[in-house]
């Protein structure tokens, strides 16, 4: 029998929006297959980010939601900002971005398999929200970015 309860819905809602099946379209990974540096790195005028910045400031605040659980600590923004700059937009360097995303994914999978279930409903330091409702937050945020880098791939004609 599968794993029930909240932390279970937590974690099967992240994981349906990063690489599983939706129920609002594509998740995020599959929107961002095949796009190159090259088109991750267009900035198109009409818009105020690229995929890739779209991208970092994903895995930026992954981060963050990870570290509130893990430190248990009011964090207000990412160490790198709310949007880190791209310096580098090499093959390389996309190819980077998207292992770093993966990973911070997967971390903070890992901090939701290891959180004991009544922390759920713990207010999160330094805000008005519980954990479960950042964790949530955390898969609509992908669902969010994923509409956006759509939208971006077919405005740059990717």
């Amino acid at each position: 029998m599968p794993p029930t309860g909240e932390r279970a819905r937590v974690d099967d809602e992240l994981r349906r929006a990063y690489d599983g099946d939706c129920w609002h379209g594509p998740p995020l990974l599959e929107v961002l297959q095949g796009i190159t540096a090259q088109t991750a790195a267009v900035q198109h005028p009409q818009l105020a980010h690229s995929i890739w910045a779209l991208v970092n400031h994903l895995a930026a605040w992954i981060e963050v939601a990870a570290r509130r659980i893990t430190e248990w600590r009011a964090i207000t923004e990412p160490d790198a900002g709310n949007f880190p700059p791209v310096t580098d937009t090499s093959g390389a360097a996309w190819a980077a971005t998207l292992n770093d995303l993966d990973r911070r994914h997967q971390t903070l999978l890992s901090v939701v398999a290891n959180l004991a279930p009544e922390k759920l409903d713990a207010v999160v330091p330094g805000k008005t929200y519980a954990v479960a409702v950042m964790l949530h937050g955390t898969s609509q945020h992908y669902a969010y970015h994923a509409g956006q880098i759509a939208l971006l791939k077919k405005l740059v004609g990717a």
